[in-house]
């Protein structure tokens, strides 16, 4: 049993597999969770009673590790740290899982540099954004200090959901099966992770699940516009398949894409983004990354089915209007003649013509016989 433990099929032996940001940060993710753990194991009830109102959250007796809203300021580094720290043994399995697989397919696309700045990009920048709502939600409702004191925010929810955002921008029509029955396509899964959250957050669960919601939005954020993309040409995905509007249904796109171009005419001026070129946008600013020939296929792919769907689309309107506004009954009888198909019978008044030639000798050519012409020439 041992020795299979140790094996490439065994656990170790996964891990030993993974690339170097991905076992670096499953390894500090492991480190840091197995710490709280222990650290959990040492508090005694007068150090829980000393908690925030009693709070059965005894992560807050750790501020210098998690996050907690009122004394992030005085504990910075906990904007990163917290995300690589799962409390719960069950939530640690799955953010183990989620951090392999996701960033063994992800590090190999985007090199392994690159794949550690998007996880902490999207970790710390995650956090930093819950603390600032729980800041507004403190103020705003006149809070005694629950939403300073009484939260802390922990674990790899925020990343998760950015893991599923990038996966939607290289492989959108890739089909996942859930459980062996459910079937769905990637591109779908974040807005039910994000759905999900919404409904955890209205049940009072605000921390951790309003991770999700500033994941989905920071992962996206840097996808779109920060990454670098090889070569180092641009910056961001600026295909209309990656706009913001096109994560929302499609009868509410047309609000959306409104609210965000105005969004980004702001950000242009206060020079939080960068104004887009004419060749940016002509191009979709879009170049393969190494090793992406099946992500270029699938985008490609994706983008060819939408724009034929739309196509179709147009062409059956056309048509349709066209029939519509045509009536054969009245058109003129030299308008329904050459509306005949070719392979119809012709009309009698061209066979008694026929009849007429062939009579005195003569073949006379035919509209509807184009080498009558040349076997006339033939007899002469």
């Amino acid at each position: 049993m041992s020795g299979r433990f140790l094996t490439s099929s065994g656990p170790i032996g996964f891990v030993l597999q993974l690339p170097t940001g991905t076992r670096i940060l499953s390894t500090v993710l492991i480190g840091l969770s197995i710490l709280i753990q222990i650290l959990r194991f040492t508090l005694s009830p007068v150090d829980l009673k000393t908690l925030f109102r009693g709070n059965s959250d005894d992560s807050l007796a750790f501020p210098w590790l998690v996050v907690v809203p009122g004394s992030v300021i005085w504990n910075p580094w906990t904007v990163l740290t917290a995300g690589l720290c799962e409390v719960g043994v069950i939530e640690l399995i799955f953010s183990l899982l989620a951090l392999s697989l996701c960033g063994r397919y992800l590090e190999r696309i985007y090199g392994t540099i690159e794949f550690v700045k998007f996880c902490l990009f999207t970790i710390g920048l995650s956090n930093v954004l819950s603390v600032f709502f729980n800041v507004i939600e403190h103020y705003a409702l006149r809070d005694s200090g629950l939403y300073l004191y009484g939260m802390s925010y922990h674990g790899l929810m925020g990343l998760q959901t950015g893991f599923l955002v990038a996966l939607t921008q290289l492989i959108p029509e890739h089909q996942v099966q859930l459980f062996g029955v459910i079937k769905i396509r990637v591109k779908n899964l974040p807005m039910l992770y994000v759905g999900f959250s919404n409904v955890m957050c209205l049940l009072g669960y605000q921390s951790p699940f309003f991770l999700i919601q500033v994941g989905w939005l920071v992962s996206w954020y840097y996808l779109r516009f920060v990454k670098w993309n090889d070569g180092g040409d641009f910056r961001g995905d600026r295909s209309e398949t990656f706009a913001f509007a096109m994560w929302f249904p499609s009868f509410i796109q047309p609000i959306i894409r409104k609210i965000s171009d105005i969004a980004f005419t702001v950000a242009v001026k206060l020079r939080l983004l960068k104004q887009w070129t004419p060749v940016d946008l002509e191009s979709g600013a879009y170049a393969p990354l190494p090793g992406t020939a099946r992500a270029e296929a699938e985008r490609r792919r994706a983008m060819a089915l939408k724009a034929l769907d739309q196509r179709l689309a147009s062409n059956k309107t056309t048509v349709t209007a066209a029939e519509s506004s045509i009536n054969v009954s009245d058109l003129p009888p030299s308008s329904t003649a050459t509306l005949t198909s070719p392979i119809s019978r012709p009309s009698a008044g061209l066979l008694s013509s026929e009849n007429q030639s062939n009579s005195n000798g003569m073949q006379t050519s035919s509209p509807l016989d184009p080498g009558s012409e040349i076997n006339s020439k033939e007899k002469t």
